[in-house]
């Protein structure tokens, strides 16, 4: 059945008002899981967003919120229903990275960033899909089957956290927690009309969990309707924990207001890629939004070093793909999606100086990405998140963009960049395309003013809801 999208919007207060209604009593977690698994028990079998819902097991978790409510303590989201992707760890709950590999796995501790949602009230009420590894712009595997976009159902949320964006644009819950080594978490939410951080590499601590195949560039994101909200869920899992070697205390907040930024606007962030023009023309013209709105914005492209494109840094990936997994496809392909097992078969391919070469062009890409900031003084800058809306289910990625051909990543070409520069980056919703999609502004600030950022964003937020 079609969905109301502005009803599901509107289903659910922000975070901060569900956690006052619980802990001043006036509503329960146990009342707010219950709404959050009437809605998913209503929904998704067109939409297939979580992978599992144990029903006893929400009712434990939300019983123990209430009981810490009745004892006097107050927390910043008591009672808030969350879904957790299906590659972090949760302790007693099948995580399966959505792969028949993992299909018997029960995770032995929760991930520090889910330890803490708990630990502030959060109730867990299922793990969300992903694509297999979490390492494709869509979300389908073998295991769980195909994630469909809330918006419309014959067209994909994008990937990999194209469960959780599904589960919170569909009103399903109003917080998820997702990754992102290239864009899985602001691609997908620009998909979906939704906010979603990337925090600065370290911010928000990663593990323990399962080996990642990225080489220390992904992060666990907030996804929610709301900057608002994605900064509370930020707020809540941020700061260095002993558990996690790259993790880090953020700088001190600098409170510069959003009017006293520089901000370049690159519509193409310097790449030579085709944008659809119904993206582009849409972009600028929210780019003018924020100009009428005060904002300080000139036009300025980044400088990438050459080759920096996911052609000349996909070796990282496939060489992290086959590490992990080269065995396993060697010996029963049948249990991988082939579409990861082609990755798999490239980096099997792999020269360790294609790996190292990778590895340095990263390192270049984290340079330059510094070097944009610093050399022309700026505080952030802004341009689309994807160059093009949502796409048919079945596919990778569109045929064509722009009406140029492309290949199956040339929907992710404006995301992967900022995880190596390691610098924090949210997709805000900008409003829909012609044919009534979601489109996301990427707005990317350096390395460690995620505070910064998510003031500017909250500020782009309500100047682009002032203009519609």
């Amino acid at each position: 059945m079609p969905i109301d999208m502005t009803a599901a919007f509107a289903l659910w207060p922000p975070l901060a008002a569900i956690a006052a209604v619980v802990n001043d009593g006036r509503s329960t977690a146990a009342a707010e899981a219950d709404r959050a698994l009437a809605r998913i028990g209503e929904l998704d079998g067109a939409i297939n967003a979580f992978t599992a819902v144990d029903r006893d097991d929400v009712a434990a978790r939300a019983a123990r919120v209430d009981a810490r409510i009745a004892a006097g303590e107050r927390l910043p989201l008591a009672g808030v229903p969350v879904a957790i992707k299906d590659n972090i760890w949760v302790a007693g709950r099948p995580i399966t990275q959505g792969s028949r590999l993992f299909s018997d796995f029960v995770a032995p501790a929760d991930a520090e960033a889910v330890a803490r949602l708990v630990a502030a009230g959060a109730v867990i009420v299922g793990i969300a899909n992903t694509s297999e590894f979490a390492a494709k712009g869509q979300t389908t595997n073998l295991l769980h089957g195909t994630t469909r976009n809330p918006w419309n159902t014959a067209l994909t949320p994008g990937g990999s956290s194209g469960g959780p964006v599904a589960a919170v644009a569909s009103g399903m819950v109003p917080l998820a927690i997702g990754t992102d080594a290239g864009g899985s978490s602001r691609r997908p939410p620009a998909h979906t009309g939704l906010v979603g951080l990337k925090p600065s590499f370290g911010a928000v601590p990663y593990g323990p969990g399962f080996p990642e195949p990225f080489f220390a560039i992904s992060c666990i994101c907030p996804i929610a309707r709301t900057v608002a909200d994605t900064a509370l869920a930020f707020e809540v899992m941020a700061g260095a924990s002993a558990l996690d070697p790259h993790s880090a205390v953020l700088p001190a907040d600098g409170g510069l207001p959003a009017r006293q930024m520089r901000i370049a606007y690159s519509p193409r962030w310097g790449l030579d890629v085709p944008v659809e023009p119904d993206v582009a023309a849409h972009v600028a013209a929210c780019v003018e939004r924020l100009r009428r709105a005060g904002l300080t914005i000139l036009d300025s492209d980044p400088q990438w070093p050459a080759g920096a494109a996911e052609a000349g840094l996909g070796a990282i990936q496939q060489g992290g793909l086959a590490a992990l997994f080269g065995a396993s496809w060697s010996e029963r392909p049948d249990r991988i999606d082939p579409d990861l097992g082609a990755q798999i078969s490239a980096g099997l391919g792999l020269a360790g100086t294609d790996v190292a070469g990778a590895l340095l062009l990263s390192e270049q890409v984290a340079v330059a990405g510094a070097r944009f900031f610093a050399t022309q003084g700026l505080d952030a800058a802004i341009g689309p998140t994807t160059p093009c809306a949502a796409w048919p289910v079945d596919r990778l990625g569109p045929e064509t963009i722009g009406g140029v051909p492309v290949g199956p990543r040339g929907h992710a070409v404006f995301t992967p960049l900022f995880n190596h520069t390691r610098q924090p980056a949210i997709s805000v919703p900008c409003g829909l395309d012609r044919s009534g999609l979601p489109l996301g502004l990427q707005i990317v600030m350096p390395r460690g003013r995620d505070r910064d950022l998510l003031r500017l964003a909250a500020a782009v937020e309500e100047a682009l809801a002032a203009a519609m």
